[in-house]
């Protein structure tokens, strides 16, 4: 379709207004889309330089959004997420804009403790496929655990084998039967014990827990994007952020279904539910605090969010998480500047034993985290993360002083 359209400027202060001519048939009545205008104009004009800017790039946003849509209903759906994406970029950029200048010292102190790329190897962190454009790839591909048949799965939390056709669905309905908590080893009479700490039993024994299906823990390694270079002559703080995502299990393996970004100050300053692309089957809440109330009242998608997160992280921003090659591969993100704060505490006994972040924000931050019932809540985490380099920063500040 084609509409030509004209912007006004006065008067500005009373009434913000990007004029569109009307069209003769058109598919979405002229009033619904001269309002959508209008409201992209508010959303752009948080973030732009001048006011004709604004109206200019409002116009363009709600142009992409009309041949995109094949009929009203669709256009109301379309425009209506290309809004609440706006939205969420420009609560970003001002957030952005806050914490940069304090940034700055703090940004320089963490700069040793990035993990360099035989880590992020090492620790499994998605890659640029060699080959494939918008792919990564990982070098341990441990989630695979050796299958080579495409219709066959390995349950990831009872280990049984299954079956699923072309799309990913099972074949046959069965129960899995599983313990949810880890094995852990204690000292008793005459050697050592191992039970679960969900149930207290005896490794080996049946599961204490029952779900309707098998699931597995794959990750999609297509559909990923990387963040880019500054322009030289951006010289501002390239930015500190932690990041957290939680995961839910569909057809496909684990995909988003929430991430969240604190800054430096530890404000929250993107947090959004995802609407994973595959069927869930499990919403993990246990974990994820995720239910399925959540999912089905948003309306992003992991693209949505990948638009998002490059409007403000570029390759030399630094990304703090713990075990965060899991949420760059949940995010889809290909990101080499990055703090983990697994790696920048080790565990004593050194790889692959790592702290969990419970331990660690206990033993260094005096705080009891995930504690909740209903699952982890991913800013506490992220925050957590943020505050554990805080505190790594200062105590490196002491010693370098000494």
């Amino acid at each position: 379709s084609s509409y030509t359209c004209s912007c006004t400027t006065s008067p500005i202060p009373t009434k913000r207004k990007a004029k569109m001519r009307p069209e003769v048939s058109a598919k979405v009545p002229h009033d619904v889309r001269q309002r959508y205008v209008n409201l992209f104009v508010e959303e752009f004009l948080k973030t732009s330089v001048t006011v004709q800017d604004a109206f200019e790039k409002a116009l363009a946003e709600e142009k992409t959004v009309y041949d995109r849509s094949i009929n009203k209903l669709k256009y109301l759906s379309v425009a209506v997420n290309a809004l609440k994406r706006l939205k969420n970029q420009s609560s970003v950029s001002l957030s952005f804009s806050f914490s940069a200048e304090g940034d700055v010292a703090l940004y320089d102190s963490l700069k040793e403790h990035i993990l360099s790329e035989e880590i992020l190897t090492e620790n499994n962190y998605p890659l640029q496929h060699p080959e494939k454009s918008g792919s990564a790839i990982l070098y341990r591909e441990d989630y695979k655990k050796g299958i080579t048949d495409p219709l066959k799965r390995i349950c990831c939390r009872c280990g049984a084998t299954y079956s699923v056709n072309q799309v990913g669905k099972h074949t046959r309905k069965e129960e899995c039967n599983y313990h949810y908590g880890k094995g852990v080893e204690k000292k008793v009479p005459g050697g050592v014990e191992t039970r679960y700490s969900c149930c207290e039993g005896v490794a080996g024994c049946p599961g204490c827990q029952v779900f309707k299906l098998h699931v597995h823990d794959a990750v999609s390694l297509d559909g990923f994007v990387s963040t880019l270079p500054r322009p030289a002559s951006d010289k501002g703080c390239p930015g500190v952020f932690s990041v957290d995502c939680e995961m839910c299990y569909t057809t496909q393996g684990l995909e988003l279904a929430r991430v969240t970004v604190v800054n430096s100050s530890l404000q929250v300053i993107y947090d959004t539910f995802v609407k994973p692309d595959n069927d869930v089957i499990d919403y993990n809440t246990r974990f994820s605090g995720i239910n399925e109330a959540d999912v089905k009242g948003t309306s992003s998608s992991i693209r949505d969010v990948q638009e998002t997160l490059l409007s403000f992280v570029s390759a030399e921003t630094i990304l703090i998480g713990y075990g965060l090659e899991s949420d760059l591969c949940a995010l889809k993100l290909l990101h080499g500047t990055v703090v983990d704060t697994s790696v920048s505490f080790p565990h004593r006994l050194g790889l692959p034993h790592k702290m969990t972040l419970h331990n660690l924000t206990a033993d260094y931050l005096r705080r009891i985290i995930q504690e909740s019932v209903g699952g982890h809540d991913s800013a506490e985490d992220a925050a957590a993360c943020m505050e554990l380099m805080l505190w790594k920063v200062k105590e490196d500040g002491k010693t370098k002083r000494w």
